[in-house]
């Protein structure tokens, strides 16, 4: 039987989920043993395989145009997607951005903060994504599984793939979401 093939992508977040996938330190070589790892955003590949892949897995909350179309890419390619993190499960910190508008968000962050010169403007090209409303993966796509935390803990992001590398949906509680050191 083959591996099952996995792949992962990340949006508008901070790269934490993904440090913290590496945080399960050496039984990652227990997951590359049971899974095909493809397209990640830390490998050359950095789209799931055109035939498709067994799982997806979205770090970050959609915050524009170029993360829609990402997270409806994952969606059609993957049979079961899941939403990693608190940015991708509930929009995160990025979704902070929501109390402002996008011209007020954009115009603090390229006019007037502290380290921009007398000469910042704000980026305006046809080729540039278009900044929208922040929001979780969900809102866009339909998730299977929803794995929280800012990051999720090691172990927890351990126990899902290796449950869906056997096969088996993972019963995410409160004992197998959180470790205390």
């Amino acid at each position: 039987m083959p591996k099952p093939k996995v792949a992962s992508d990340w949006m508008a977040g901070c790269a934490g989920c993904h440090m913290s996938l590496l945080d399960i330190d050496e039984r990652i070589i227990q997951i590359a043993e049971l899974v095909d790892i493809r397209a990640t955003p830390i490998t050359d590949l950095k789209h799931a395989d055109e035939s498709g892949v067994d799982v997806g897995i979205l770090e970050g909350a959609i915050n524009n145009t170029a993360n829609e179309e990402q997270a409806r890419l994952m969606r059609d390619r993957c049979k079961i997607l899941v939403a990693l993190g608190d940015c991708a499960v509930f929009g995160g910190v990025p979704a902070m951005r929501n109390f402002f508008t996008i011209e007020e968000s954009l115009r603090r962050a390229y006019i007037e903060t502290e380290s921009t010169d007398s000469s910042g403007m704000i980026p305006n090209d046809p080729e540039l994504c278009v900044p929208t409303r922040v929001r979780a993966i969900h809102e866009v796509v339909p998730v299977d599984i929803f794995v929280p935390g800012c990051p999720p803990d090691a172990d927890a992001i351990f126990y899902v793939l290796s449950e869906l590398a056997h096969g088996r949906m993972p019963q995410l509680k409160e004992n197998n979401l959180l470790h205390w050191h």
